[in-house]
Protein backbone atom coordinates (compact mmCIF):
# COMPACT_ATOMS: atom_id res chain seq x y z
CA UNK A 1 0.00 0.00 0.00
CA UNK A 2 2.86 2.29 0.53
CA UNK A 3 3.67 3.00 -3.28
CA UNK A 4 0.20 3.97 -4.04
CA UNK A 5 0.33 7.34 -1.80
CA UNK A 6 2.46 8.56 -4.93
CA UNK A 7 -1.04 8.67 -7.03
CA UNK A 8 -1.47 12.56 -7.61
CA UNK A 9 -4.81 13.16 -8.01
CA UNK A 10 -6.97 15.97 -9.89
CA UNK A 11 -8.97 17.58 -7.51
CA UNK A 12 -12.18 15.96 -9.07
CA UNK A 13 -10.69 12.90 -8.80
CA UNK A 14 -10.11 13.29 -4.90
CA UNK A 15 -14.34 14.61 -4.83
CA UNK A 16 -14.51 11.25 -6.47
CA UNK A 17 -12.64 9.17 -3.83
CA UNK A 18 -14.23 11.46 -0.67
CA UNK A 19 -17.61 10.00 -2.37
CA UNK A 20 -16.93 6.55 -2.78
CA UNK A 21 -15.33 6.64 0.98
CA UNK A 22 -18.95 7.87 2.53
CA UNK A 23 -21.40 4.49 3.59
CA UNK A 24 -24.45 6.91 2.48
CA UNK A 25 -23.25 6.86 -1.26
CA UNK A 26 -23.55 4.14 -3.15
CA UNK A 27 -23.92 4.77 -6.62
CA UNK A 28 -20.87 7.22 -7.86
CA UNK A 29 -20.66 8.98 -11.45
CA UNK A 30 -17.97 10.73 -12.71
CA UNK A 31 -17.28 12.10 -15.98
CA UNK A 32 -19.29 14.15 -18.68
CA UNK A 33 -16.42 14.96 -20.85
CA UNK A 34 -13.04 13.61 -22.87
CA UNK A 35 -10.17 14.02 -20.62
CA UNK A 36 -11.07 14.08 -17.47
CA UNK A 37 -9.10 10.99 -15.88
CA UNK A 38 -12.16 9.09 -16.01
CA UNK A 39 -10.69 4.92 -16.53
CA UNK A 40 -7.80 5.97 -14.41
CA UNK A 41 -10.00 6.98 -11.63
CA UNK A 42 -11.77 3.58 -12.22
CA UNK A 43 -9.06 1.20 -12.10
CA UNK A 44 -7.09 3.39 -9.53
CA UNK A 45 -10.23 2.81 -7.38
CA UNK A 46 -10.26 -1.26 -7.94
CA UNK A 47 -6.74 -1.82 -6.95
CA UNK A 48 -6.47 0.20 -4.14
CA UNK A 49 -10.09 -1.51 -3.38
CA UNK A 50 -8.51 -5.07 -4.06
CA UNK A 51 -5.30 -4.59 -1.62
CA UNK A 52 -7.36 -2.99 1.15
CA UNK A 53 -9.62 -6.10 1.46
CA UNK A 54 -7.81 -9.11 0.79
CA UNK A 55 -10.09 -11.76 -0.79
CA UNK A 56 -12.40 -9.42 -1.85
CA UNK A 57 -14.07 -9.98 -5.64
CA UNK A 58 -14.71 -6.84 -8.24
CA UNK A 59 -15.99 -6.10 -11.35
CA UNK A 60 -14.13 -3.87 -14.30
CA UNK A 61 -17.06 -3.39 -17.24
CA UNK A 62 -17.77 -1.74 -20.08
CA UNK A 63 -20.62 -2.33 -23.05
CA UNK A 64 -18.12 -4.75 -25.37
CA UNK A 65 -15.30 -6.61 -23.54
CA UNK A 66 -12.80 -6.18 -26.86
CA UNK A 67 -13.09 -2.39 -26.12
CA UNK A 68 -12.51 -2.68 -22.55
CA UNK A 69 -9.28 -4.89 -22.88
CA UNK A 70 -7.92 -2.09 -25.41
CA UNK A 71 -8.82 0.66 -23.59
CA UNK A 72 -9.33 0.58 -20.05
CA UNK A 73 -7.39 -2.51 -19.45
CA UNK A 74 -4.17 -0.88 -20.59
CA UNK A 75 -4.92 1.84 -18.68
CA UNK A 76 -4.74 -0.22 -15.82
CA UNK A 77 -1.58 -2.19 -16.71
CA UNK A 78 -0.27 1.78 -17.11
CA UNK A 79 -1.09 2.68 -13.03
CA UNK A 80 0.35 -0.82 -12.41
CA UNK A 81 3.38 -0.22 -13.89
CA UNK A 82 3.50 3.53 -12.88
CA UNK A 83 3.26 2.27 -9.08
CA UNK A 84 5.79 -0.63 -9.27
CA UNK A 85 3.00 -3.47 -9.37
CA UNK A 86 4.28 -6.04 -11.46
CA UNK A 87 2.37 -9.12 -13.39
CA UNK A 88 3.91 -12.14 -11.53
CA UNK A 89 4.31 -10.82 -8.43
CA UNK A 90 1.87 -8.32 -6.90
CA UNK A 91 -0.92 -9.96 -9.39
CA UNK A 92 -1.53 -12.40 -12.25
CA UNK A 93 -3.47 -11.68 -15.64
CA UNK A 94 -5.17 -14.42 -17.12
CA UNK A 95 -6.73 -13.11 -20.61
CA UNK A 96 -8.29 -16.33 -21.53
CA UNK A 97 -10.61 -16.48 -18.06
CA UNK A 98 -10.68 -12.56 -17.97
CA UNK A 99 -9.26 -11.95 -14.54
CA UNK A 100 -6.91 -10.44 -12.74
CA UNK A 101 -5.93 -11.77 -9.28
CA UNK A 102 -3.81 -10.54 -6.80
CA UNK A 103 -0.73 -11.82 -4.54
CA UNK A 104 -3.88 -11.23 -1.47
CA UNK A 105 -6.79 -13.29 -2.75
CA UNK A 106 -8.51 -10.67 -3.85
CA UNK A 107 -9.95 -11.21 -7.82
CA UNK A 108 -11.11 -8.35 -10.56
CA UNK A 109 -13.11 -9.52 -13.33
CA UNK A 110 -13.59 -8.40 -16.79
CA UNK A 111 -16.95 -8.47 -17.62
CA UNK A 112 -19.28 -7.56 -21.12
CA UNK A 113 -22.06 -5.42 -20.27
CA UNK A 114 -23.23 -5.18 -23.49
CA UNK A 115 -27.08 -5.85 -24.24
CA UNK A 116 -27.67 -9.24 -25.94
CA UNK A 117 -30.87 -10.39 -27.48
CA UNK A 118 -30.11 -14.10 -26.53
CA UNK A 119 -29.50 -12.44 -22.80
CA UNK A 120 -32.30 -9.61 -22.38
CA UNK A 121 -32.10 -10.30 -18.57
CA UNK A 122 -28.49 -10.24 -18.24
CA UNK A 123 -28.43 -13.70 -16.25
CA UNK A 124 -24.88 -13.78 -17.44
CA UNK A 125 -24.91 -11.72 -14.28
CA UNK A 126 -27.34 -13.69 -12.30
CA UNK A 127 -24.80 -15.75 -10.08
CA UNK A 128 -22.29 -13.37 -9.81
CA UNK A 129 -20.74 -11.66 -6.09
CA UNK A 130 -19.22 -8.99 -6.20
CA UNK A 131 -17.80 -6.38 -3.61
CA UNK A 132 -18.14 -3.46 -5.95
CA UNK A 133 -17.89 -2.28 -9.43
CA UNK A 134 -16.51 0.34 -11.61
CA UNK A 135 -18.13 0.26 -15.21
CA UNK A 136 -15.90 2.55 -17.72
CA UNK A 137 -18.36 4.33 -20.31
CA UNK A 138 -21.23 3.79 -18.51
CA UNK A 139 -23.65 6.11 -20.89
CA UNK A 140 -22.91 3.32 -23.21
CA UNK A 141 -24.73 -0.02 -21.19
CA UNK A 142 -28.67 0.05 -20.83
CA UNK A 143 -29.92 1.35 -17.37
CA UNK A 144 -30.88 -2.43 -16.76
CA UNK A 145 -27.80 -3.95 -17.05
CA UNK A 146 -26.36 -1.01 -14.61
CA UNK A 147 -29.23 -2.61 -11.85
CA UNK A 148 -28.82 -6.25 -12.57
CA UNK A 149 -25.06 -5.26 -11.93
CA UNK A 150 -25.72 -3.06 -8.91
CA UNK A 151 -28.22 -5.78 -7.17
CA UNK A 152 -24.74 -8.33 -6.97
CA UNK A 153 -22.79 -6.33 -4.99
CA UNK A 154 -22.80 -7.89 -1.72
CA UNK A 155 -19.62 -10.02 -1.28
CA UNK A 156 -18.04 -9.29 2.07
CA UNK A 157 -20.19 -6.70 2.70
CA UNK A 158 -20.37 -7.08 6.38
CA UNK A 159 -17.31 -8.66 7.22
CA UNK A 160 -15.50 -5.80 5.40
CA UNK A 161 -18.07 -3.07 7.32
CA UNK A 162 -18.16 -0.94 3.77
CA UNK A 163 -21.85 -0.50 2.15
CA UNK A 164 -21.75 -1.55 -1.90
CA UNK A 165 -19.82 0.86 -4.57
CA UNK A 166 -20.17 1.08 -8.08
CA UNK A 167 -18.32 3.67 -9.80
CA UNK A 168 -18.76 4.69 -13.43
CA UNK A 169 -17.49 6.74 -15.89
CA UNK A 170 -19.60 8.63 -18.75
CA UNK A 171 -19.56 10.86 -21.72
CA UNK A 172 -22.36 13.22 -21.71
CA UNK A 173 -25.45 11.48 -23.40
CA UNK A 174 -29.14 11.92 -23.74
CA UNK A 175 -29.80 8.66 -21.80
CA UNK A 176 -30.34 7.20 -18.70
CA UNK A 177 -26.71 8.99 -17.25
CA UNK A 178 -28.65 12.09 -17.86
CA UNK A 179 -32.12 11.47 -16.61
CA UNK A 180 -30.51 9.58 -13.12
CA UNK A 181 -27.72 11.99 -12.57
CA UNK A 182 -27.23 14.91 -14.82
CA UNK A 183 -30.20 16.49 -14.73
CA UNK A 184 -31.39 15.89 -10.85
CA UNK A 185 -27.80 16.85 -10.03
CA UNK A 186 -28.22 20.18 -12.05
CA UNK A 187 -31.95 20.54 -10.59
CA UNK A 188 -30.63 19.64 -6.86
CA UNK A 189 -32.89 16.74 -6.42
CA UNK A 190 -30.45 13.83 -6.60
CA UNK A 191 -31.10 11.38 -4.44
CA UNK A 192 -28.50 10.97 -1.11
CA UNK A 193 -27.05 7.81 -2.45
CA UNK A 194 -25.90 9.02 -5.46
CA UNK A 195 -23.03 11.42 -6.49
CA UNK A 196 -22.28 13.32 -10.17
CA UNK A 197 -18.76 14.51 -10.47
CA UNK A 198 -18.78 16.14 -13.74
CA UNK A 199 -14.59 16.08 -14.70
CA UNK A 200 -13.63 17.64 -17.74
CA UNK A 201 -9.72 17.90 -19.43
CA UNK A 202 -9.73 21.44 -18.29
CA UNK A 203 -9.80 20.03 -14.64
CA UNK A 204 -7.46 17.87 -15.31
CA UNK A 205 -3.87 19.46 -14.79
CA UNK A 206 -1.89 16.42 -16.14
CA UNK A 207 -3.27 16.31 -19.39
CA UNK A 208 -1.05 17.27 -22.72
CA UNK A 209 -1.88 20.87 -23.86
CA UNK A 210 -1.70 18.95 -27.43
CA UNK A 211 -5.00 16.53 -26.14
CA UNK A 212 -7.14 19.68 -25.49
CA UNK A 213 -5.97 21.39 -28.74
CA UNK A 214 -7.16 18.62 -31.10
CA UNK A 215 -10.27 18.58 -28.56
CA UNK A 216 -10.62 21.96 -30.02
CA UNK A 217 -10.38 20.94 -33.64
CA UNK A 218 -13.26 18.61 -33.57
CA UNK A 219 -16.82 18.99 -34.65
CA UNK A 220 -19.27 21.58 -33.55
CA UNK A 221 -22.04 18.79 -31.54
CA UNK A 222 -18.36 16.61 -30.23
CA UNK A 223 -16.89 19.76 -28.80
CA UNK A 224 -19.67 20.92 -27.41
CA UNK A 225 -20.29 17.50 -25.17
CA UNK A 226 -16.20 16.01 -24.88
CA UNK A 227 -14.53 19.34 -24.32
CA UNK A 228 -17.30 21.40 -22.79
CA UNK A 229 -18.87 18.51 -21.24
CA UNK A 230 -22.49 20.29 -22.68
CA UNK A 231 -25.47 17.15 -21.80
CA UNK A 232 -28.07 19.52 -23.95
CA UNK A 233 -26.25 20.26 -27.06
CA UNK A 234 -27.79 17.97 -29.88
CA UNK A 235 -26.77 18.88 -33.35
CA UNK A 236 -27.13 15.25 -34.95
CA UNK A 237 -28.98 14.88 -38.68
CA UNK A 238 -30.41 11.76 -37.61
CA UNK A 239 -32.47 12.84 -35.28
CA UNK A 240 -36.43 14.27 -36.27
CA UNK A 241 -37.08 16.49 -34.13
CA UNK A 242 -35.60 19.74 -32.33
CA UNK A 243 -35.98 20.67 -28.76
CA UNK A 244 -38.04 23.75 -29.63
CA UNK A 245 -39.95 21.99 -31.61
CA UNK A 246 -40.81 19.21 -28.71
CA UNK A 247 -41.71 22.27 -25.89
CA UNK A 248 -43.87 23.95 -28.76
CA UNK A 249 -46.26 20.53 -28.43
CA UNK A 250 -47.34 22.05 -24.92
CA UNK A 251 -47.85 25.57 -26.00
CA UNK A 252 -49.58 25.18 -29.76
CA UNK A 253 -52.78 26.48 -30.68
CA UNK A 254 -54.51 23.71 -32.87
CA UNK A 255 -56.83 24.85 -35.30
CA UNK A 256 -60.14 24.36 -33.99
CA UNK A 257 -61.67 21.07 -35.46
CA UNK A 258 -65.03 19.00 -34.54
CA UNK A 259 -63.49 15.67 -35.95
CA UNK A 260 -62.03 13.27 -33.24
CA UNK A 261 -59.75 10.70 -32.76
CA UNK A 262 -58.51 8.31 -30.36
CA UNK A 263 -54.65 7.09 -30.43
CA UNK A 264 -53.64 3.82 -28.01
CA UNK A 265 -50.23 2.19 -27.59
CA UNK A 266 -51.31 -1.01 -25.32
CA UNK A 267 -49.04 -2.52 -23.00
CA UNK A 268 -46.56 -5.39 -23.87
CA UNK A 269 -44.55 -5.72 -20.89
CA UNK A 270 -43.57 -5.10 -16.90
CA UNK A 271 -42.78 -1.32 -16.95
CA UNK A 272 -45.00 -0.61 -20.72
CA UNK A 273 -47.73 1.33 -19.88
CA UNK A 274 -50.93 1.80 -22.13
CA UNK A 275 -51.09 5.07 -23.28
CA UNK A 276 -54.44 6.40 -25.08
CA UNK A 277 -54.43 9.77 -26.69
CA UNK A 278 -58.07 11.58 -27.09
CA UNK A 279 -58.12 14.02 -30.13
CA UNK A 280 -59.93 17.14 -30.96
CA UNK A 281 -58.52 17.94 -34.55
CA UNK A 282 -54.73 17.63 -33.67
CA UNK A 283 -55.37 18.65 -30.21
CA UNK A 284 -54.72 15.76 -28.29
CA UNK A 285 -54.56 14.95 -24.79
CA UNK A 286 -52.49 12.23 -23.03
CA UNK A 287 -53.71 10.04 -20.36
CA UNK A 288 -51.94 6.24 -19.11
CA UNK A 289 -52.63 3.55 -17.42
CA UNK A 290 -50.53 0.80 -15.89
CA UNK A 291 -50.53 -2.63 -17.57
CA UNK A 292 -54.32 -3.82 -17.43
CA UNK A 293 -56.38 -6.84 -19.59
CA UNK A 294 -56.94 -6.63 -22.77
CA UNK A 295 -61.03 -6.61 -22.07
CA UNK A 296 -60.18 -3.72 -19.37
CA UNK A 297 -58.17 -1.92 -22.19
CA UNK A 298 -61.14 -2.24 -24.41
CA UNK A 299 -63.52 -0.64 -21.98
CA UNK A 300 -61.77 2.22 -21.29
CA UNK A 301 -61.04 3.28 -25.30
CA UNK A 302 -64.68 2.13 -25.89
CA UNK A 303 -65.95 3.99 -22.69
CA UNK A 304 -64.24 7.12 -23.48
CA UNK A 305 -65.04 7.01 -27.50
CA UNK A 306 -68.62 6.91 -26.17
CA UNK A 307 -68.46 9.54 -24.42
CA UNK A 308 -66.49 11.72 -26.56
CA UNK A 309 -69.11 10.73 -28.85
CA UNK A 310 -65.93 9.18 -31.49
CA UNK A 311 -66.61 6.82 -34.25
CA UNK A 312 -65.54 3.32 -34.12
CA UNK A 313 -63.69 4.19 -37.68
CA UNK A 314 -61.22 6.78 -35.88
CA UNK A 315 -60.11 4.58 -32.92
CA UNK A 316 -56.04 3.43 -33.92
CA UNK A 317 -54.59 0.65 -32.06
CA UNK A 318 -51.43 -0.42 -32.17
CA UNK A 319 -51.62 -3.95 -33.71
CA UNK A 320 -48.64 -5.24 -32.69
CA UNK A 321 -48.73 -7.75 -29.76
CA UNK A 322 -51.17 -8.16 -26.89
CA UNK A 323 -53.34 -4.62 -28.90
CA UNK A 324 -54.72 -7.12 -31.38
CA UNK A 325 -56.36 -8.52 -29.01
CA UNK A 326 -57.76 -4.93 -27.38
CA UNK A 327 -58.54 -4.90 -31.70
CA UNK A 328 -60.38 -7.68 -31.88
CA UNK A 329 -62.82 -6.29 -29.11
CA UNK A 330 -63.79 -3.05 -30.85
CA UNK A 331 -65.67 -3.51 -33.66
CA UNK A 332 -64.19 -1.14 -36.66
CA UNK A 333 -61.72 0.35 -34.92
CA UNK A 334 -58.05 0.48 -37.18
CA UNK A 335 -55.08 -1.59 -36.93
CA UNK A 336 -51.24 -0.03 -36.60
CA UNK A 337 -49.07 -2.31 -37.79
CA UNK A 338 -45.47 -0.83 -37.47
CA UNK A 339 -43.36 -2.85 -40.13
CA UNK A 340 -46.42 -2.48 -42.83
CA UNK A 341 -46.08 -0.58 -45.97
CA UNK A 342 -45.96 2.71 -46.16
CA UNK A 343 -49.27 4.59 -47.96
CA UNK A 344 -48.83 5.29 -51.31
CA UNK A 345 -50.27 7.96 -53.06
CA UNK A 346 -52.93 7.08 -55.68
CA UNK A 347 -50.98 8.08 -58.55
CA UNK A 348 -47.80 5.54 -57.52
CA UNK A 349 -50.66 2.59 -58.91
CA UNK A 350 -49.62 3.28 -62.06
CA UNK A 351 -46.67 5.56 -61.67
CA UNK A 352 -43.80 3.51 -59.33
CA UNK A 353 -41.65 6.87 -59.34
CA UNK A 354 -44.65 8.48 -56.89
CA UNK A 355 -44.12 5.83 -54.52
CA UNK A 356 -42.63 7.21 -51.01
CA UNK A 357 -39.55 6.23 -50.04
CA UNK A 358 -40.50 4.57 -46.34
CA UNK A 359 -39.43 1.52 -45.10
CA UNK A 360 -42.87 1.27 -43.44
CA UNK A 361 -46.14 2.45 -42.04
CA UNK A 362 -43.76 3.92 -38.32
CA UNK A 363 -41.31 5.92 -40.26
CA UNK A 364 -43.57 7.48 -42.42
CA UNK A 365 -45.82 8.51 -39.90
CA UNK A 366 -42.88 9.75 -38.01
CA UNK A 367 -41.43 12.19 -40.63
CA UNK A 368 -45.14 13.21 -40.86
CA UNK A 369 -45.09 14.18 -37.42
CA UNK A 370 -41.99 15.73 -38.14
CA UNK A 371 -43.68 18.07 -41.06
CA UNK A 372 -46.40 18.75 -38.72
CA UNK A 373 -44.35 19.71 -35.54
CA UNK A 374 -42.34 21.84 -37.57
CA UNK A 375 -45.72 24.03 -38.99
CA UNK A 376 -46.83 24.07 -35.66
CA UNK A 377 -50.02 22.52 -35.87
CA UNK A 378 -49.61 19.78 -33.38
CA UNK A 379 -51.28 20.59 -29.57
CA UNK A 380 -49.99 18.57 -26.76
CA UNK A 381 -52.49 18.25 -22.99
CA UNK A 382 -50.39 15.89 -20.32
CA UNK A 383 -49.02 16.04 -16.87
CA UNK A 384 -45.68 17.78 -16.67
CA UNK A 385 -44.52 13.82 -15.67
CA UNK A 386 -45.75 12.93 -19.23
CA UNK A 387 -44.11 15.52 -20.92
CA UNK A 388 -41.20 15.24 -19.07
CA UNK A 389 -41.18 11.63 -20.39
CA UNK A 390 -42.18 12.44 -23.80
CA UNK A 391 -39.72 14.65 -24.87
CA UNK A 392 -37.64 12.03 -23.94
CA UNK A 393 -38.60 9.60 -25.94
CA UNK A 394 -38.40 11.89 -28.97
CA UNK A 395 -35.32 12.63 -27.92
CA UNK A 396 -34.33 8.86 -29.13
CA UNK A 397 -36.38 8.46 -32.86
CA UNK A 398 -33.71 9.00 -35.29
CA UNK A 399 -33.38 8.03 -38.78
CA UNK A 400 -31.50 4.74 -39.53
CA UNK A 401 -28.45 4.84 -41.69
CA UNK A 402 -28.80 8.24 -42.67
CA UNK A 403 -26.03 8.16 -45.13
CA UNK A 404 -27.26 5.32 -47.05
CA UNK A 405 -29.50 5.19 -50.46
CA UNK A 406 -32.34 3.12 -50.23
CA UNK A 407 -35.69 2.93 -48.21
CA UNK A 408 -35.97 5.24 -45.18
CA UNK A 409 -36.56 3.44 -41.49
CA UNK A 410 -35.91 4.52 -37.64
CA UNK A 411 -33.91 3.77 -35.54
CA UNK A 412 -35.21 0.27 -34.28
CA UNK A 413 -37.36 0.44 -31.09
CA UNK A 414 -34.88 -2.31 -28.96
CA UNK A 415 -32.00 0.27 -29.40
CA UNK A 416 -34.41 3.40 -27.60
CA UNK A 417 -35.24 0.95 -25.45
CA UNK A 418 -31.52 0.39 -24.12
CA UNK A 419 -31.43 4.10 -24.00
CA UNK A 420 -34.59 4.65 -22.34
CA UNK A 421 -35.15 1.50 -20.20
CA UNK A 422 -38.53 1.30 -21.20
CA UNK A 423 -40.52 1.69 -24.88
CA UNK A 424 -41.23 4.74 -26.19
CA UNK A 425 -45.20 4.43 -25.05
CA UNK A 426 -46.23 7.74 -25.81
CA UNK A 427 -43.95 9.03 -28.91
CA UNK A 428 -46.14 5.76 -30.45
CA UNK A 429 -49.33 6.49 -29.43
CA UNK A 430 -49.42 9.99 -30.61
CA UNK A 431 -47.70 9.39 -33.75
CA UNK A 432 -50.04 6.83 -34.61
CA UNK A 433 -52.20 9.92 -35.46
CA UNK A 434 -50.40 10.26 -38.57
CA UNK A 435 -52.09 7.67 -39.81
CA UNK A 436 -55.17 9.59 -40.11
CA UNK A 437 -53.59 12.58 -41.95
CA UNK A 438 -52.46 10.19 -44.51
CA UNK A 439 -55.25 8.47 -45.18
CA UNK A 440 -56.87 11.94 -45.50
CA UNK A 441 -54.16 12.88 -48.04
CA UNK A 442 -54.64 9.87 -49.99
CA UNK A 443 -58.98 10.15 -50.58
CA UNK A 444 -58.03 13.95 -51.75
CA UNK A 445 -55.76 12.73 -54.33
CA UNK A 446 -57.91 10.33 -55.39
CA UNK A 447 -61.29 12.91 -55.60
CA UNK A 448 -59.13 15.29 -57.11
CA UNK A 449 -58.14 12.39 -59.90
Amino acid sequence: MQKITRWETTPKQTQARKALEKNDITEVLFGGGAGGAKSFLGCAWLIISCLKYPNSRWVMGRSVLKRLKETTLNTFFEICNKWDFQKGREFEYNSIDGTIKFYNGSVILLKDLGHYPSDPNYDSLGSLEITGAFVDEANEITVKAKNVLASRIRYKLDEFNITPKLLMTCNPAKNWVYREFYKPSKEGTLPKYKSFIQALATDNPFISDHYIANLHRMDKNSKERLLYGNWEYDDDPSKLYELDEMNDLFTNKAAESDEKFISADIARFGKDKTVIVTWKGLKGKIEYFEKKSTKESSEIIIQKADREQIRRSRIIIDEDGIGGGVLDNINGAKGFLNGSSAIQPYESSYDNTLKRNYGNLKTQCAFKLQEYMRAGKIQIECSDEIKELLIEEMEQIKEKDIDKDGKIYLVGKEKIKESLGRSPDFFDAIMMRMYFELQEEVNLEFIEF
